[in-house]
């Protein structure tokens, strides 16, 4: 499995941004594939993911307002729509999929089974 991301720099609060997850390599069937992000000096924290079955979301309580995850199916990408962007949104970015579609697994327990390499998003004036 290969997720290679992108769209990550640096934007000012109060933007928006795109991040991108090209995925390729996955031979399973069912899974849920996502983003997770750690801020400087902080744990990794589960953001949301989308089930690869009906493309349902799942989003981390606190992120449900700002953040917008979304599929492209005919060419396997995923993105993260993140509205007024703060400076606490400042992190590496991570996609990542859960085998299985264990969405509270992937958000809550960050039980990953594959991983990007992560692009990193400054919000700074």
């Amino acid at each position: 499995v290969q997720l290679v991301e992108s769209g990550g720099g640096v934007v000012q609060p109060g933007g928006s941004l795109r991040l991108s997850c090209a995925a390729s390599g996955i031979t399973f069937d069912t899974y849920c594939i996502g983003w997770v992000r750690q801020a400087p000096g902080k744990e990794r924290e589960g953001l949301a993911c989308i089930s690869s079955q009906d493309d349902k979301a799942w989003y981390r309580d606190a992120e449900k307002g700002r953040f917008t995850i979304s599929r492209d199916n005919n060419n396997n990408i995923v993105y993260l729509d993140v509205d007024n962007v703060e400076p606490e949104d400042t992190a590496i970015y991570f996609c990542a999929i859960k085998e299985r579609n264990l969405p509270y697994s992937f958000i809550h327990q960050l039980r990953i089974d594959h991983w990007g390499q992560g692009t990193q998003v400054t919000v700074s004036s």
